[in-house]
């Protein structure tokens, strides 16, 4: 990845078997959601990438339903990732004392916030900690993604539906991020998924099977396209049909799914580049628009001016759009190469459907603020301090 030397590939890869390692256990503790709803996002990168990965950890939990993002990724998780900045995998919830207006508005009553997760557990068994108030002001009470990072074919669509179905009755739209493409972040700490193409395009069937009729956002696959340079030439061209095919899927099981397809984010990839890798993937012609940013945190602003370059090149047709997982970029992105827990970051803008901005869909917590990315608590695990940190910075 440019920007970053051997000596900070090799840290970054010693960091990711530690992640790893922290990820094995947390999942064998978990179950964490670790299959379903949940999505704890785990950005590793390579140093100097910023993609979204989810770690082990589970926040919106269903059953055992993965939580917001366990494993995530922000976000998104990598193992060959490309620019500097910092990982995308930082992803999850809400700003500091210090924050602007923007920031600190109320969500949008349109998105939905899972009644289970690794923050929610904490607020609740913590109710005389003095940080506890901030935690759960700022971060607890914000809708965030699910995230569903288990090949687990025969129970994801009961898992889906179950979120799909408390959001409907709620009247309000989930956000669900299915995170189980073959070869998942390139054999990084957040590796996994489904054994084949063949069986992920059968688990995405099940999948859609469960969305309902009812309004739904689909992050998919964070780090699926923009990481796909570890792949070779077939195996990404294979890929990104079977993404254009999931697209269709889910259209197909409930036509009000708006679908959106990884863009990376404003310091990675250039525009043009991205646009045509999203082009082979399907997302002019099977997605709704792209989303950019999960688990990383670069500037609203950044973002919203990188997703409009890339929606241009990408072409037609009318009416794509753009969602930017704002759960950590408050303070914008932290010195190139600094992706794990990186100090000085805040809360970025609320989740909300109501923009302002043209082309620009949807504010969206991703990755929920506080679970770490392997270096402030193990990889995908609720960490307190952190969240008080990004809660008050």
């Amino acid at each position: 990845m440019p920007g970053v030397s051997e000596r900070g590939r090799t840290e970054v890869r010693r960091r990711r078997r530690a992640a790893r390692r922290h990820t094995m256990a947390a999942l064998a503790s978990a179950v964490v959601a670790a299959g379903a709803a949940t999505g704890v996002m785990t950005a590793a990168d390579d140093g100097g990438r910023t993609t979204a990965r989810p770690d082990t950890s589970a926040s919106p939990v269903l059953e055992p339903l993965p939580a917001v993002p366990v494993p995530s990724v922000s976000p998104s998780a990598s193992v060959t990732p490309s620019p500097a900045p910092e990982p995308s995998r930082t992803v999850r919830r809400s700003p500091a004392p210090a924050t602007s207006t923007a920031q600190r508005a109320a969500p949008h009553p349109g998105l939905y916030r899972h009644p289970r997760s690794q923050v929610l557990e904490w607020v609740d068994s913590h109710r005389d900690d003095p940080r506890r108030p901030m935690i759960e002001s700022r971060i607890a009470e914000q809708p965030a993604a699910v995230w569903f990072p288990a090949y687990n074919p025969g129970a994801v669509t009961g898992q889906v539906r179950g979120v799909t179905a408390a959001a409907a009755a709620a009247g309000r739209t989930p956000v669900l991020v299915p995170y189980a493409i073959p070869d998942r972040d390139c054999g990084g700490a957040s590796e996994g998924g489904a054994p084949g193409l063949d069986a992920y395009d059968a688990w995405m069937e099940e999948f859609a099977a469960g969305l309902g009729g009812g309004p739904v956002i689909v992050v998919l696959e964070p780090d699926a396209v923009a990481l796909s340079d570890c792949l070779t030439a077939g195996q990404r061209a294979d890929r990104f049909a079977s993404l254009a095919r999931a697209g269709r899927t889910l259209h197909a099981a409930n036509p009000r799914a708006r679908v959106y397809f990884d863009g990376g984010h404003s310091g990675w990839h250039g525009a043009a580049k991205q646009a045509a890798a999203l082009r082979a993937a399907g997302a002019a012609t099977a997605g709704d628009g792209i989303f950019t940013n999960v688990s990383n945190f670069h500037s609203t602003a950044d973002e919203a001016a990188y997703a409009r370059r890339v929606l241009a090149a990408l072409g037609g047709p009318p009416g794509l759009g753009a969602v930017i997982d704002t759960s950590r970029n408050g303070n914008g992105a932290p010195a190139a190469g600094d992706w794990c827990d990186p100090s000085g970051r805040a809360l970025g803008r609320a989740p909300t459907t109501d923009t302002g901005l043209a082309g620009i869909d949807a504010y969206l917590w991703v990755k929920l603020p506080g679970e770490s990315d392997g270096c402030k608590g193990s990889a995908g695990s609720f960490t307190p301090e952190y969240a008080y940190e990004l809660a008050t910075g």
